[in-house]
């Protein structure tokens, strides 16, 4: 017997394992295996999007930099203040592999809101500018900058949602089973701590009609 299935054809002698594994997929399928690995993509792809306000944000900033720098010269430390702040937040990134790592994303997400306080001090020495006010290159920039805050925190409360769907399927049953069996190497991902009065966006709507 032994010698008649050595004798098979190399297809027929796998052809058990093709038929277990046909069978086995559609389950695991439906009993929600793709659950874990499907929640951990959204989590990275919400991720990646933060990114990309983020950096959207960071390339608006030279360029209003110099304009202020135009009107206001004097206020160096605002300045200079706003293109550190820019430095540390573009040193610092974190790819969306190394979500779980909760070092990194308190590094990233400090120099952030770093960024985010230098912003405001800024716009607010803007107040004292009128002529800086009504430029028309700093009102484009001021557009851009507010359309950009306004993505950075639709990105980030994506980015909540979806880690928070990430974590939950890791701890909760069914999916649970699966991440004991199939997916021990998947660690909770990082999310922002930060309380959201320190996370709200620089003010950059400078109240038309009021004064100044």
């Amino acid at each position: 017997m032994l010698a008649q299935r050595l004798a098979l054809p190399s297809p027929l002698r796998n052809l058990p394992a093709f038929l277990v594994m046909a069978f086995l997929l559609p389950l695991l399928a439906g009993c929600g295996y793709n659950t874990i690995p499907t929640a951990e993509e959204n989590a990275k792809a919400a991720w990646s999007e933060v990114l990309n306000q983020y950096q959207r944000r960071a390339d608006l900033i030279p360029n209003l930099v110099e304009t202020v720098k135009g009107y206001a010269s004097h206020e160096r430390d605002v300045l200079e203040g706003v293109v550190e702040a820019r430095a540390k937040a573009t040193q610092v990134t974190v790819s969306p592999e190394n979500l779980s790592d909760p070092g990194a994303f308190k590094a990233f997400q400090d120099n952030q809101v770093g960024l985010t306080s230098a912003l405001s001090r800024l716009l607010a020495v803007v107040e004292n500018y009128p002529d800086l006010k009504a430029n028309q290159n700093f009102l484009a920039l001021q557009a851009q900058l507010e359309g950009t805050e306004n993505r950075i925190a639709v990105a980030r409360r994506d980015y909540i949602q979806a880690v928070r769907d990430y974590n939950l399927t890791l701890r909760t049953f069914p999916s649970v089973i699966w991440a004991t069996l199939w997916f021990r190497s998947n660690e909770p991902f990082q999310n922002f701590t930060v309380a959201e009065d320190k996370m709200e966006a620089p003010q950059v709507n400078f109240g038309t009609g009021q004064g100044g």
